[in-house]
This record gives structure tokens, sequence and C-alpha cells, in this order.
């Protein structure tokens, strides 16, 4: 049967189901098609669940250290199937909330495979969605337009068969029924070391095997240091320049691996193995050959009005790379679907897009490292300012970590703020909203913040660029 829509969406994850209620918003006839549960993979293997883990982990923490409070807990245990169940419980709820939006907006979902069909009796040109749902015949949509937000998946290494039980990708490490005593955790990226920091709150011996020179090399090389400090304080063995040598693996009651580490071969061994080297493109199995759409590095190459080679079918999200983060995701499938509407281009300036990493410390980040900036040719001026100058700080008792401003010493423009500490990935929207209106750091500096409150630590830092800073 063909039923026809102005727009069908090819996965509710968190862009397509945002990109659906706006097309919703402005009036389009809407379909979402969806393999597994909406929500996708931000909802149910990545952002909500292993942030629910954090937070347990980090309430174990304060607890098991509450005497630094002149509070006395005795016994702490830690039930982690509880842990698991509170996961699932917020998982759910949510689910049922974007549910609720989809019905709320008369939104049509087929729960099944959807694939794009080349030109045919339905349509003259690509575009026709078929979906394949198990039971049932595949139902046939005829979209005027059509946008991909299929979302990613962990990435694999060659010669490493990630088995579900000894060697897991973050989606099994999501379902864990019990703790591990030990784990080797290969990427020092954002999901590697969010891993660590939690892991290790569990009281999991953790080791990281890292390929890089550093951690976390997206981030300023101050931040990326600031957080190796800490998680090597807290018993987290860091390994750097690790080049795995994965001939060498062997599975036998928990896991054996070997790694070049500057010329010497050196073996770990763990229980299990967790796999964080980053995401790939669902790009297989939609039907891209039947249309003229071109992808590079399993991701789908897109103009900056998120249109595809097929000026007909967008594409947004994970699924087109870039810094595959769920807040851009939603805020792409608003653009795409404002310019199907009115043709209007609203391409996102990623460097003003914040950046969050939810470990202990937490860290945050916006716009362009120091490297970045001087790179680009700019002239800059830095203010930094540490959290143990900052009263709420010391009584929140977590005083670890600075913040970070870089400006651009000619304009005085906001090139870059980088943040490690207490709750900075709450305060980077002050920072994000600063560069949005292209301020500076004497505008941020002028702004009263509230005392006592770990807002101030901006006000500091950003007066420290001028080398005004009132309490350091």
């Amino acid at each position: 049967m063909a039923h026809e829509y102005d727009l069908v969406i090819l996965g509710g994850g968190t862009g397509g189901y945002v990109a659906a209620i706006r097309a919703s918003q402005l009036g389009l006839k809407t379909a979402i098609v969806e393999k597994e549960q909406l929500g996708g993979t931000c909802l149910h293997k990545g952002c909500i669940p292993s942030k629910a883990l954090l937070r347990s982990a980090e309430v174990y923490r304060q607890t098991v250290n509450s005497q630094e409070f002149g509070v006395e807990a005795l016994e702490v245990k830690l039930n982690f199937p509880a842990v698991q169940s509170r996961k699932t419980a917020i998982v759910e709820q949510l689910h049922n909330g974007v549910k609720a939006l989809i019905k709320k907006g008369k939104i049509d979902v087929y729960h099944g495979t959807g694939r794009i069909l080349g030109p045919s009796i339905f349509s003259p040109m690509p575009g026709t969605i078929s979906v394949e749902m198990e039971g049932h015949e595949n139902e046939m949509l005829i979209p005027k337009n059509v946008i991909l937000a299929t979302g990613s998946r962990p990435r694999n290494l060659n010669g490493i068969n990630v088995d579900g039980q000894t060697i897991l990708s973050s989606d099994h490490a999501l379902q864990l029924e019990t703790l591990p005593t030990s784990i080797i955790i290969v990427g020092g990226g954002v999901i590697g070391i969010e891993w660590a920091s939690m892991l290790a709150d569990f009281g999991v011996q953790v080791t990281v095997l890292e390929y890089g020179d550093r951690i976390l090399p997206s981030e300023d090389v101050e931040v990326s240091n600031e957080m190796e400090k800490h998680l090597a304080k807290r018993g987290v063995e860091i390994i750097k320049n690790a080049e795995l040598l994965s001939d060498t693996i062997e599975v036998q009651d928990g896991i054996k691996i070997s790694a070049n580490i500057k010329g010497e071969n050196k073996s770990y061994f763990a229980e299990k193995l967790l796999l964080a080297v980053g995401r790939i493109g669902n790009i297989d199995d939609i039907g891209l050959d039947n249309t003229e759409i071109e992808t590079e590095s399993n991701f789908i190459k897109v103009n900056d009005a998120y249109q595809t080679k097929e000026k007909h079918i967008y594409a947004i999200g994970d699924v087109i790379g870039g810094m595959q983060l769920a807040h851009i995701a939603s805020h792409e499938g608003i653009a795409a679907v404002e310019h199907i509407v009115n043709g209007e281009k609203k391409p996102i300036d990623y460097t003003n897009v914040a950046r969050c990493i939810y470990s202990f410390p937490e860290a945050a980040s916006i716009g362009l490292t120091e490297e970045q900036a001087k790179t680009n040719g700019f002239d800059i001026k830095v203010g930094r300012f540490p959290f143990k100058g900052i009263g709420k700080a010391l009584v929140y008792g977590d005083a670890e970590g600075f913040v970070k401003i870089i400006a651009d010493k000619e304009t005085n423009d906001l090139l870059g703020v980088h943040m490690i500490g207490p709750h900075v990935t709450d305060l980077i929207s002050e920072a994000a909203l600063g560069k949005l209106l292209d301020s500076t750091p004497w505008e941020i500096g002028q702004t009263i913040h509230p005392h006592p409150s770990l807002s101030e630590i901006l006000g500091e830092a950003a007066l420290a660029v001028e080398g005004r800073a009132i309490h350091f």
C-alpha cells in the first residue's frame, strides 16, 4: 500500500524526531521510519543511559568520601542491579515522553527498516521509501522530501572481535549486569574517558590505551593534561602512544592484549575490554545505491542546507559526521526542515556549539583551542582562573580545575572557552551565549555573577584576559 507525505524521515533518533516535530509545526504531513525505538542512540544507547550511570557513580564516590564533609556513612554498598534499574526507568520515562510528543504532532510512525527506492512507478525521482515490517507486507511511502537521520554505531578495529561478553562496545557496556574487577579501555576520547571515570568511581581497575600522544585530542591541551592528572590520581592507568597488536589478543578467563609503546611491546590483562574508538555512520542497506547521493569515510556528504546530491533528500546528525552530538543533530534537523519549507539556509556555525564531557571532573568547551587559534593566525590573549579561587567550589568540595578564555588581541573577539571542574557542563552555556552574541571578555567580566556561585569563575577568567582578575 502506498502513502503520500510531504516529508519522510528515516530514523527516529534525536535529530529525526526533532525534525519531525518542527515539520509538523510548519504544517507538513510527516512520517518517521524507525527500526528500533524512538529516541535513537542518544536516548537508549548513549547520552541518557550513560549519564544516568555516571550520576550513580558520582553519588557512590561522594558517599564513600562523605567523611570529608563531616558525615560518617558506615558500610556503604553499591547495588549495581539497582543502578541499572534506575537507568532503565529514566530511559523509559523519556521514551514515553517522546512518543507523546510524536502523537501530539500527528506524526505517523512506521516501525521497520526503511530503504530508498530508485525511480519507479511511484515517482520519477529516487526517494520513495520501502518499509519492511516484520510479519507485514512492505509499506510504500511517497514523500516530496526525505531526511536521512539514521545515526551511527560504534566503530570496530580490524582484528578485534567484539563479542559482547569479554570484548565490548559502549552499547554492550551499558547492559552490564555485574561490574568487572578490571577493564582495558581502548581509546582515550570522550566516550573512553567518561567510561574510565565512571568505572573508576565504581571501584573497577581501569587501564586506558590511547593511540595518540594525549587523551581528549580534540580538547585544549591544558584540559587534556588536567584530566589525565585527575584520572591518574584516582588510580586510572593511562598508556599513551599505544599501538595495539591485535594479533596478540588472548581471550581466556579475561583478555590479554599487547601494544607497542614507542618501540617496546607490553602486555596488559583485564577481565574485560571496552572498545571506544569513535563511531561510523549508518549508511549500509538504506538504498543509497539507488540514488546519486555521495559518501565519504562512511558518512553522507551534504551542502550547507543539509541537502545531499539529490536535492530533495537531506541528511542530518551522526550520519553526516562532524562533531556527532545530539544537540547538533536536533538543530541540523530544524535547519533542514525550515529549508524545505521556505528555502532559507541556516547553516550552523559549529564554533558556536558547546562540547561536554561528563566525567569526573567534568570538562566543557566552545570555539577554538589555543593551538587552533594560533594555527588560524590569530594573535591571542588568554585568561585563566582556577576553581580554588572560587568560594562555592570550596564549599561544594570540588575545587580542582580551571576556566580558560581565549580572545583575539586585535579585535577582542571571544575565540574559545575551555573548562574543567565542577558542573562546567552547565556553566558552558553562558560562554555559548556570549559566543553567539559576539561578546568580548570585557562584557562577560562586567556581568555581575551571584556570590557565592560557581558561575563567578567565568567573570574572573574574563577579567584575567586583561590581567584584572580580582580574587587570584
